[in-house]
């Protein structure tokens, strides 16, 4: 039996053609209603009060993107958002290792404290949690929103961290330990960097998650893009409302397509990384996983340390 039908029946003739049809059917349905949507945003709005305004896409709705002021206070926007969404992140992640550290301690003093107060932020709404930190701590705007985005997002990545590093073989912990590794710098050089490399697709995700919920920060009056935005569209009228917001959706899009792509490119290196020589933990490991045999020493240019010699029985 080929690869690809291992796991299901080649589909035949007729499914095939099947298939085509409602894939055909399917766009066409979806090119309609794009075309319906578009139609019904060009036509003229009527207005509760009866004045009749132009469609969405006349050219009075969008001459006031031709004011350089305009750009200028939107590019604030951005700019506060970007700035937010970058410490936010490095913080996210930080604080992620301590939480995936933290849960997989050995001391129950450590890791039940730990379970605890992950499960508690996981459980917080971003916005109350923001909201109760510049009431409480009185941090500023800008800080209830890094922190707040944190503590969040950093316990979301704690667990897809621990998630990483319990699902390793147990022979990489063992290949650590069998060099004269302690627990904790076997965790450090060689558990963590492979489940951070084998999460880093959920790592991203949550990362762009992080990036747009930096909108809420509209509850604690921090002037992000979102905020930045409505502004704009209540000082210059609401004929320019849906103007505005097309801008902001299409630079949500621009910042959040370029950390994905980060994302995957940074993927894509560590994984050309791991392609390279085994280290001696990895060695020591496959040297258990044999039975003990001895190894020939691999030019790793650096690594974990070196495995002196088989384990024989």
């Amino acid at each position: 039996m080929s690869a690809p039908t291992v796991l299901y029946d080649a589909p035949g003739p007729k499914a095939r053609v099947r298939s085509r049809i409602i894939s055909v059917v399917g766009v066409l349905v979806v090119a309609a209603l794009l075309g319906w949507v578009v139609w019904r945003l060009a036509q003229p709005q009527v207005s509760v009060n009866g004045n009749e305004n132009p469609g969405m896409f006349d050219s009075t709705r969008w001459d006031v993107l031709a004011y350089g002021e305009v750009w200028q206070f939107i590019g604030r926007g951005v700019l506060n958002t970007l700035r937010a969404a970058a410490v936010a992140m490095v913080g996210a992640v930080l604080v992620g290792m301590l939480f995936a550290f933290g849960r997989l301690a050995t001391n129950a003093f450590i890791r039940v404290p730990t379970t605890i107060i992950l499960e508690f932020f996981r459980g917080m709404p971003v916005l109350l949690m923001m909201l109760f930190i510049l009431l409480v701590a009185s941090t500023g705007a800008f800080w209830a929103v890094v922190i707040a985005l944190i503590v969040y997002n950093g316990a979301i990545i704690g667990e897809a961290l621990r998630a990483g590093i319990v699902a390793l073989n147990k022979g990489q912990r063992e290949a650590g330990l069998s060099i004269g590794l302690t627990p904790i710098r076997t965790r450090l050089l060689i558990e963590f960097p492979q489940a951070f490399t084998q999460m880093l697709p959920i790592i991203i995700a949550q990362l762009v998650v992080l990036l747009k919920d930096t909108s809420l920060g509209y509850i604690v009056a921090y002037s992000e893009l979102a905020s930045t935005v409505k502004q704009a569209s209540t000082f210059y009228g609401n004929r320019y409302l849906f103007t505005f917001w097309v801008v902001a959706v299409a630079i949500y899009l621009a910042i959040n397509l370029t950390v994905s792509w980060l994302g995957r490119r940074a993927g894509r290196m560590a994984a050309m990384r791991s392609g390279k020589p085994a280290p001696a933990a990895k060695r020591a490991a496959v040297a258990m996983a044999v039975g003990g045999a001895e190894l020939p020493p691999a030019d790793d240019g650096g690594g974990v340390g070196g495995v002196g010699g088989g384990h024989g029985r």
